[in-house]
């Protein structure tokens, strides 16, 4: 069988048999850690916790450390104060020069800018411990259990849970550096992966315990996850080539150029981003709320309708911010004039349109057009969730229907496959397909 093969040539190319080793070997210690809980808490009182994280924001938080956040685990916030500081820098870099000059510096440029995003996300851990433990109070408070008093339990809680995620920071460029794939974005895809089986399983004994018909709309709803995948993959990977001539070069008696290529343009050029960007606004109301918020205060009723993730103003609002940030976000990464000025550069033009600031202008007419269906796609498929609840899926296996967990998930195996397949051909084995390359996301998503 191919696919008995494919392993077999895996496992005779050293280095990557080593990196898939390693990968595996790290992720093992990551989901140990999850649930190792913090020092002084019972195990057996975090029932409200992990109800609270079944519906709502708070299970997005959850499912993105793979089950830490509700196991109050020294892990417990994951990635995501580093994503967060990631956000903040990008956004300076289009704002402040300093930091537009560090992007433009290469290499040195890149470690400066890695380095102030540490630095932030140090000081966001900080603030958002200390939140975690004030929500993890009030849950355990619900069951007659409570946190240890003094201030040392706070202190020392903070510290361990600011330094189990800059490990998991760790040990996802460990991943990167030595392993396969983009390791912040491995870890997150292992996270989500985590709760498939549970979500899976629950899923499946809600249909069976149905009168008639349970079965069927179990194979129903796999169909239609299925479906949601291909359309998923076809959003990461679909492009739209434009057309470019090189004009005929003389350099002795050899001649250069004259050759027609093209130049991809994707569909999704802002890939998860968008989605990270309008969940991190629609985290707002929570915050602004607290945790354990008085229902009957003016501000839990103002805001309230804004924290249901299956209610209509949260999935319109969320539509409006992804394609606002779809556009945005395309805007900043892609740079039409530029492009222009490469291709005149190098003797290129698009046959029909004159160099220099028509090229400009009819790339980035060509990169409206594909951004709009692209962005009402992701969004789409953002708030498809709520749609298989509407159809009374169960809400855990419901998010795996649509949002950041399936994009993540997509990107991540196809990069990592390609990479996968880039080892395979480069020491001249068959690839993981017959019928061609594997395309991934064409960049990291952080």
């Amino acid at each position: 069988m191919r696919a008995i093969d494919t392993i077999k040539n895996i496992w005779k190319i050293e280095d990557l048999k080593n990196r898939i080793i390693l990968t595996l070997l790290l992720i093992v210690v990551y989901r140990f850690l999850s649930v190792i809980t913090l020092p002084g808490i019972d195990p057996s009182s975090l029932g409200a916790l992990q109800a609270q994280t079944q519906g709502g924001l708070m299970s997005l938080l959850d499912m993105f450390s793979g089950g830490a956040f509700s196991n109050a685990s020294i892990v417990a916030l994951g990635i995501m104060p580093y994503i967060s500081a990631s956000i903040v820098i990008q956004l300076l870099a289009i704002a402040v020069p300093y930091f537009q000059k560090l992007q433009r510096e290469g290499e040195s440029g890149r470690r400066k800018i890695n380095q102030y995003t540490r630095y932030l996300t140090v000081a966001i851990l900080l603030l958002q411990a200390p939140t975690y433990l004030v929500n993890l109070s009030v849950q355990m408070r619900q069951v007659g259990a409570a946190l240890p008093s003094g201030a040392w339990f706070t202190i020392s809680s903070t510290i361990i849970l600011a330094a189990g995620s800059m490990f998991v920071l760790w040990l996802g460029e460990k991943i990167t550096d030595k392993g396969v794939g983009n390791g912040i974005s491995f870890i997150i895809m292992v996270g989500i992966i985590a709760r498939l089986p549970q979500a899976l399983s629950q899923e499946f004994i809600s249909r069976v315990s149905e009168a008639s018909g349970g079965l069927i709309m179990l194979l129903l709803e796999i169909v239609a996850l299925l479906a949601v995948i291909a359309g998923a993959i076809l959003l990461v990977q679909g492009t739209r080539r434009i057309p470019v001539q090189y004009a005929k070069q003389m350099v002795g008696n050899k001649q250069y150029g004259g050759a027609r290529q093209y130049i991809p343009l994707k569909v999704n050029a802002a890939n998860v981003m968008p989605i990270i960007f309008a969940q991190a606004i629609m985290f707002i109301p929570v915050s602004l709320l607290g945790f354990g918020s008085n229902t009957e205060s003016w501000a839990y009723k103002v805001f309230s309708p804004l924290i249901d993730i299956n209610g209509f103003w949260y999935n319109f609002i969320d539509v409006v911010l992804i394609i606002m940030f779809t556009y945005f976000y395309t805007a900043i990464t892609i740079n039409p004039k530029q492009m222009a000025e490469d291709l005149k550069r190098n003797n290129g033009f698009i046959p029909g349109i004159k160099p220099g600031k028509k090229t400009a202008e009819y790339i980035d007419e060509i990169m409206s057009r594909i951004t709009l269906p692209g962005s009402l796609f992701l969004a789409f498929v953002a708030i498809m969730p709520a749609f298989a609840k509407m159809f009374g899926i169960q809400q855990a296996f419901a998010s795996f229907f649509g949002g950041t967990s399936l994009l993540i998930l997509v990107g991540v195996v196809l990069d990592t496959l390609q990479q996968i397949e880039s080892h395979l051909l480069m020491r001249h084995y068959d690839g993981l397909l017959k019928s061609g390359r594997i395309k991934g996301r064409s960049g990291q998503m952080y």
